[in-house]
């Protein structure tokens, strides 16, 4: 067993240095500035009307909802579980412990030209979805696929391929490993790792099973308490040390341009190292441009792609900008980023030690472990939709291999919650970039697509100037 994780490690390290190498890299950030100038850096020009008509109209309208498909805040809901989850606590403190404080810095960077990203792969899932039986189906594979003709499905099934195995990656194990944490030291020790995954394995078959209509309710509820419940923890620390807040985004803007050498390593190697951390936690956190989210938004009623598409900005703005700079403050507020990560054990670990250090008592580790639960079982519920679409479109949608993935999908959350947590996540971390890349060429490709969208419905008089 031990040689066979020795084998999987170091071919998992090959990969992830591919995935989220100087190419993959360029290529994520490069697409987002691309797409940004193509649309007129929606991101910052419509923000406020972006703002307005996203969460400032969840209480001014009711959406519509023919029964099979999802509403427009169902919809997003079940995108934001998947990008709100334990990247946004554990993922971040990691990536501050290993890049520096300079790593938020680069998070940011992502997260701006992110948000024109995940515009553009919403607008083109909405664009050239399908409807099967009064549901509607799409994602980065129907994109392909029916954007760029049938010459390129070759491209399509590969994201399929690679979103579907991703689903048991990020979708499941990581976050199975994460929530079967959280509840042993919650329990005090008194709820094993596999009893935590056997009761998590229940919860999810009781949703899963139910359909993308479940999944869409419960993430309705769930992502709205949770989002709160975070921000009002992440508030309270600010408060408390609110006069060390503005050397903490000092701390950041320095140590995201450090010229030190690291470990002995050459000259700059320390901004190498933070932008690394910074971009990969900040996609891997909010997910724009691996063309996960689209699959969710493409469920939605609204019948105009730029309307469904707005929810993208909000999603990566909220996702980074908000809950992830919470995490990035704590933990650099702490002063732990500068111990070893091995003192802790755990990324989440780390994360619950620094809310600890300046919460009363032990309420902000408390915090951190539910927050840690909710984050984690939203993402799997999300990511088990995801998956259910991509296995879909390779089997077409051959009911018989819906209900294996589904029941597939539930007992991996017990392997989760029993494996490796580090194993897990660098496995997660590689799936994450390939998973990518696909997508990415076929927004490049389409980017005409996405502009002509942009262009008749912000530049038209579709709104009001």
């Amino acid at each position: 067993m031990e040689k066979f994780l020795e084998i999987v490690t170091l071919v998992n390290g090959k990969l992830n240095a591919f995935a989220w190498g100087p190419i993959m890299l360029a290529l994520l950030i490069g697409t987002g500035v691309y797409l940004t100038i193509r649309t007129r850096c929606i991101q910052v020009t419509k923000f406020g009307y972006i703002m307005k008509n996203t969460v400032g109209s969840l209480f001014a309208k009711k959406d519509k909802n023919s029964g099979k498909n999802l509403t427009a805040f169902q919809a997003v809901s079940t995108a934001m579980a998947g990008t709100v989850g334990t990247g946004n606590i554990a993922g971040v403190t990691g990536a501050i412990f290993v890049g520096g404080p300079g790593a938020v810095f680069w998070m940011w960077v992502s997260a701006f030209f992110g948000m024109c990203t995940k515009y553009a792969e919403i607008a083109l899932a909405m664009k050239y979805r399908v409807k099967e039986d009064g549901v509607y189906k799409g994602g980065p594979m129907y994109s392909i696929e029916n954007g760029l003709g049938k010459n390129w499905k070759w491209l399509a099934v590969i994201f399929a391929v690679l979103g579907g195995l991703t689903s048991f990656g990020i979708g499941n194990i990581a976050q199975s490993s994460e929530i079967a944490g959280a509840i042993n030291n919650l329990s005090g020790g008194n709820i094993s790792l596999l009893a935590a995954g056997i009761i998590l394995a229940i919860v999810v078959a009781m949703v899963v099973l139910g359909g993308v209509k479940r999944v869409g309710q419960v993430t309705s509820y769930m992502v709205p308490f949770m989002s709160i419940f975070y921000v009002l923890a992440g508030i309270a620390v600010v408060v408390l040390k609110i006069t060390e807040v503005p050397a903490a985004f000092v701390t950041i803007f320095k140590s995201a341009f450090s010229f030190e050498a690291v470990g002995g390593g050459v000259f700059g190697y320390a901004i190498m190292v933070a932008m690394r951390q910074g971009f990969a936690r900040g996609v891997f956190s909010n997910e724009a441009g691996m063309g996960s989210a689209p699959i969710a938004h493409a469920a939605s009623e609204t019948e105009e792609p730029a309307e469904q598409a707005m929810w993208g900005v909000f999603e990566v703005f909220f996702d980074t900008i908000v809950i992830c700079t919470i995490t990035a403050l704590t933990v650099v507020l702490s002063g732990l980023y500068m111990q070893d990560m091995s003192t802790f054990g755990t990324k989440g670990a780390a994360a619950v030690a620094a809310f600890n250090a300046i919460l009363p008592g032990t309420i902000g580790g408390t915090i951190i472990q539910i927050s840690l639960v909710f984050f984690a079982l939203s993402t799997i519920l999300s990511w088990s939709y995801y998956g259910e679409r991509c296995w879909g479109y390779l089997t077409n949608n051959n009911k018989v291999f819906d209900l294996c993935y589904k029941v597939i999908f539930v007992l991996v959350c017990i392997v989760g919650a029993t494996g490796s947590g580090t194993l897990m996540w660098d496995i997660s971390d590689t799936l994450n970039g390939l998973m990518a890349l696909p997508n990415l060429v076929a927004l490049l490709l389409l980017s005409g697509v996405v502009t002509k969208i942009t262009k008749d419905y912000f530049y038209s008089d579709k709104i009001k100037k």
